[in-house]
């Protein structure tokens, strides 16, 4: 025999496990503090800053 679903319970069983995956894409997206975003471009501009340096001339 199959077995018996409630259907209130699986729709929002589904909507919550959808909110559950909208929001960690938006703590991945929107969470990182300033201090974090701030080291980010620091190590960002001394890449490019090492990168620009070993360049050749033509």
């Amino acid at each position: 025999m199959a077995e018996i679903v409630n259907l209130n319970r699986a729709r929002k069983a589904l909507a919550r496990k959808e909110a559950e995956a909208q929001a960690a894409a938006n703590r991945a997206k929107h969470g990182r503090t300033k201090a974090g975003k701030a080291n980010d471009t620091r190590a960002e501009a001394r890449r490019q800053a090492l990168l620009d340096g070993v360049k050749r001339e033509e």
